[in-house]
């Protein structure tokens, strides 16, 4: 899902996994790095179930008795949006949410940030590549 989980994520997934486990919730390692080709409708991405995969648009979930997590990332016109969606169905899943929530908007943040910055190298790079007509 993310290229190169860093120390602090894996940290935190580590961290996650042995809290909620106390609660019956189930553990979901964290983000591997491994990049994938393509996917399809069924396929998992490390913890997230694959709904739909288009050239523009890829849908993931993750669904247990305390919350539904829904990820939508969408292309058009050179725009990504990305929607994200939570469901919570109980106390403990709202509980949850609580810390997770705001980690998320930090963790987020970075990542479109570091996205950014990689897809602007990427295109200074090729507008440096680019042989001048004569």
């Amino acid at each position: 899902m993310t290229g190169e989980p860093g120390p602090l994520m894996r940290l935190a997934f580590k961290m996650r996994d042995a809290i909620s486990s106390l609660f019956g919730v189930k553990r979901i390692g964290g983000f591997s790095g491994r990049r994938r080709e393509s996917v399809q409708a069924g396929d998992r991405l490390d913890f997230f179930l694959v709904e739909h995969s288009a050239p523009d648009m890829l849908v993931l979930t993750e669904r247990d008795r305390h919350l539904d997590v829904m990820i939508c990332l969408s292309i058009a016109d050179q725009l990504l949006t990305v929607t994200a969606s939570v469901v919570t169905h109980n106390t403990f899943g709202r509980m949850y949410m609580l810390p997770v929530g705001l980690a998320h908007k930090l963790i987020v943040s970075r990542d479109l940030r570091r996205l950014k910055r990689g897809l602007d190298d990427m295109a200074s790079n090729r507008s440096n590549k680019r042989i001048p007509r004569a």
